[in-house]
């Protein structure tokens, strides 16, 4: 038995590319879930995937709706596959919650049922906090499974060899590699500082993602979300002076492009937080 469940009556797909994205570890503000839900929008349920297999709800609880006194309604967490047609292409969205069990054997599933649908290329979309500044554009870094294969100007990187804590898209990115289809993956760099979502990253890799596929994707309301955003960051970074002394310093290493490092990332923020980037709760705004 399968993990997945493929709906009856599947429409014929042209040329189906998957774009992943998974809230959770990689996700930083959101980013990469809001672009997959922007960009399924109206999009047809193709799979669904066996919830109670692979969640675990006292850590993923389901979220309860209650009226007037009296319990109504519960969402659960899940994870599906939709299809939807951008120009002449179709898409197949796979997003939800990132899972909890059974890593091994879902990949394996989820690699059969991309070859299943003749899946040509897989794109995940991820979010990574860094120290980088809300004022200026928001970086974009790439993995691939041979060179040449991102586009747009994104590299691959960091250089060398990185250790961190594996998400799950990384581990579909090398099982579907193995199964012989491509694989690349863009991922938006987000103001560490930055406590809840972050829409203008989403754009940020919409707009990655359409370059890649050559489309071009609509964004939806992102662009409203994140002029309201980048209002609310500009006023707190002119009410606080620790937040805005850290911003500008920010600023100054993205001018002289020069991305910190990781021992740079962890000394900017003992840095602001020493001081006082968490006195009063600010430096940290939403």
């Amino acid at each position: 038995m399968t993990l997945y469940r493929l709906r009856r009556n599947t429409p014929e797909l042209v040329d189906p590319a998957v774009v992943v994205a998974l809230d959770g570890w990689v996700d930083a503000g959101s980013a990469a879930t809001e672009a997959a839900k922007t960009l399924a929008q109206g999009g047809r349920v193709v799979a669904s995937f066996d919830a109670d297999s692979i969640f675990d709800y006292r850590a993923r609880r389901p979220t309860l709706e209650i009226h007037n006194g009296k319990p109504r309604t519960l969402q659960w967490p899940e994870l599906t596959l939709r299809a939807t047609r951008v120009g002449e292409r179709d898409l197949l969205v796979l997003s939800g919650a990132e899972p909890d069990y059974r890593w091994h054997e879902l990949s394996a599933d989820i690699s059969a049922l991309a070859l299943k649908l003749s899946a040509s290329e897989w794109i995940s979309l991820g979010a990574i906090p860094a120290a980088v500044p809300h004022t200026r554009p928001v970086p974009i870094l790439g993995t691939e499974s041979r060179g040449g294969m991102l586009k747009g100007g994104v590299l691959p990187g960091p250089e060398g060899i990185l250790r961190v804590p594996a998400a799950f898209i990384s581990v579909l990115d090398i099982t579907l590699s193995k199964a012989g289809i491509p694989s690349v993956g863009y991922f938006a760099q987000t103001p560490h500082y930055v406590s809840g979502d972050y829409p203008q990253a989403s754009i940020e890799l919409l707009r990655a993602l359409g370059r890649h596929l050559d489309l071009e994707l609509d964004v939806g309301t992102l662009p409203e979300e994140a002029r309201l955003m980048r209002v609310r960051l500009d006023a707190a970074a002119a009410r606080e002076e620790t937040t805005k002394t850290y911003v500008e310093r920010l600023e100054t290493l993205v001018d002289e492009a020069r991305l910190p490092s990781g021992d740079d990332l962890i000394s900017e923020i003992e840095r602001f937080l020493r001081e006082g980037g968490q006195q009063g709760g600010s430096g940290r705004p939403n």
